[in-house]
């Protein structure tokens, strides 16, 4: 973290001319994963984990609202391709195989924002869960959390086969909210935390 992006040097090794890298590195700065220093330049942004942890609270809150509305709005077509991708995950987690795992949880949350039906919902969300990513990654290094996570995702599976809209969006906070404090003890006691 905290890399210097050069422009010229990005150009010449992905073989595109500077201002697509130029465009580029502004979005990354408008999404929060590259620092834009004026006249200097720009430089990977630093990963902290205070950061991270703001960022869960706030998604925690959206993703909650998501499930209330998923619950309400979703077709049973669109329960069932969920409920594919949490087979699919829970197979990936039974094997232990953590990237797989991930890859379908972060495809879960998504498919459940976007079944809210809520366009602000949505981009807001898919903004802030780029930022996030790394955070929720490292809250799985914990063994524990890892399985505590996947209970989390069989609960939910259950309040929204039931269209139960608040118990969905509960399991949601809680879940995301677990997520943070998984963070916090990496923040607060780095030593002790078990993988």
């Amino acid at each position: 973290m905290g890399e210097r992006l050069h422009d010229a040097n990005l150009a010449t090794m992905l073989g595109v001319s500077r201002t697509p890298i130029r465009e580029a590195i502004k979005l990354l700065g408008n999404e929060g994963l590259v620092d834009l220093l004026p006249g200097r330049g720009a430089r990977v942004a630093a990963y902290s984990l205070d950061t991270m942890i703001a960022l869960v609270e706030v998604i925690a809150g959206l993703e909650r609202h998501a499930c209330e509305l998923a619950a309400e709005r979703m077709s049973m077509e669109d329960f069932r391709k969920i409920q594919r991708l949490h087979d699919e995950m829970a197979t990936f987690h039974m094997a232990g195989t953590r990237h797989e795992y991930e890859h379908l949880n972060h495809e879960i949350h998504q498919a459940i924002v976007a079944l809210a039906g809520n366009e602000a919902l949505v981009t807001t969300h898919a903004a802030l869960l780029v930022r996030a990513r790394r955070g929720r990654h490292n809250a799985l290094e914990s063994r524990a959390r890892w399985v505590e996570a996947m209970n989390e995702h069989e609960a939910l599976m259950q309040a929204l086969a039931a269209r139960d809209g608040a118990s969905a969006g509960a399991i949601m906070l809680q879940h995301d909210l677990h997520t943070r404090d998984t963070l916090a003890a990496q923040r607060d006691h780095p030593a002790t935390v078990q993988p």
